[in-house]
C-alpha cells in the first residue's frame, strides 16, 4: 500500500492476478492507527483500538474492491488446524484456525502476520483458494500440506495450484539458539540457516517453498520483503508491541 499521505486515503495493496486469482499483501501505511500501531494496523488482537482496526479493514477492503464485510479472518493460534468455509463468519465468533479454504469463488480469505509467512494458494481451474499463517511452529508442524490436502479434497490440483508468500521476516535475520534451529531443520531442512552475524537462524520461508515444492506445487513466488530490516512493515521481532499486516486472496 502507498505511504500514507492522509488518514482518509484509501490506498491500493500491491496485487497480483493469474488466471483471475487474486493475491495482494498490506504495508503499514495508509491506516488511522496510532503508535505502536501506526497505521494500517489489521490486527484485532495486539491491544489497538477495535475502532481504528475496523476502519483499517475498511480502508483496506476498499483499496481492493472488497466489501470489508465479506472478509474472512481467522483466530491464528500457531496451529495447523485448515477450516473449510464458504461464507464469511458475521456475528458469528471467529474460530480458531491458521488456514481458511474455500470453493466459493469471490469470497476473500484473510491471514494477519508480523515476521510469519502468510501463504496465498489458488487453483483458479477448480475455483478453490486458501489462505494460511506459517510462523516457525506452524510450517514446522506442517499447516501448508494441510491447507493443500484442505484444497485437493475441495477439487484442487498441486500442479494447477498458484501460490504466493508475502513479507516475512528473512532467514538472515530470524536468530534462534541452535537447538531450536536444529529441531525444527530436522523436520523441514530447506529451514536451516545462519544469520548475517553469523548464529544459528531459521528460514521459515524456504521452509515452506520446500514444502510446497513437495507437494506438487510449482507456480510459487516470495516477497523479497524481510519484516524485520523493513520500516514499511510491521515486524514483532524487531518492534515487540506492534500491528499486523495481511495477505488477502480471492477468485474471479
Amino acid at each position: 500500500m502507498a505511504r500514507e499521505p492522509a488518514a482518509a486515503a484509501e490506498p491500493a495493496a500491491p496485487r497480483s492476478t493469474r488466471n483471475g486469482a487474486h493475491f495482494a499483501f498490506t504495508d503499514r501505511w495508509g491506516g488511522v492507527s496510532a503508535v505502536p500501531y501506526d497505521r494500517l494496523n489489521l490486527g484485532g488482537a495486539v491491544g489497538d483500538s477495535p475502532e481504528a482496526v475496523r476502519e483499517n479493514r475498511r480502508i483496506a477492503a476498499a483499496g481492493l474492491g472488497l466489501d470489508p464485510a465479506d472478509v474472512v479472518w481467522m483466530r491464528q493460534v500457531h496451529g495447523t488446524t485448515a477450516l473449510v468455509v464458504d461464507a464469511p463468519w458475521g456475528e458469528r465468533p471467529v474460530p480458531e484456525a491458521d488456514a481458511v479454504v474455500t470453493a466459493r469463488r469471490g469470497l476473500p480469505l484473510a491471514v494477519l502476520t508480523a515476521d510469519c509467512v502468510p501463504v496465498l494458494l489458488a487453483d483458479p481451474v477448480a475455483g478453490v483458494a486458501a489462505a494460511a499463517h506459517a510462523g516457525r511452529p506452524g510450517m514446522a508442524a506442517g499447516v501448508v500440506p494441510e491447507a493443500v490436502a484442505a484444497m485437493v479434497r475441495l477439487g484442487a490440483r498441486p500442479a494447477r495450484i498458484v501460490a504466493r508468500t508475502g513479507p516475512a521476516v528473512c532467514g538472515r535475520c530470524y536468530e534462534v539458539p541452535g537447538e531450536l534451529r536444529d529441531e525444527v531443520a530436522a523436520v523441514e531442512p530447506a529451514a536451516h540457516a545462519v544469520t548475517r552475524w553469523g548464529t544459528p537462524a531459521l528460514d521459515v520461508v524456504a521452509g515452506v517453498h520446500a514444502q510446497l515444492e513437495r507437494l506438487g506445487v510449482r507456480d510459487r513466488s516470495a516477497s523479497e520483503v524481510c519484516t524485520r530490516e523493513s520500516a514499511d512493515h510491521f515486524s514483532y521481532r524487531r518492534e515487540g508491541t506492534t500491528g499486523r499486516l495481511a495477505g488477502y486472496v480471492w477468485l474471479d
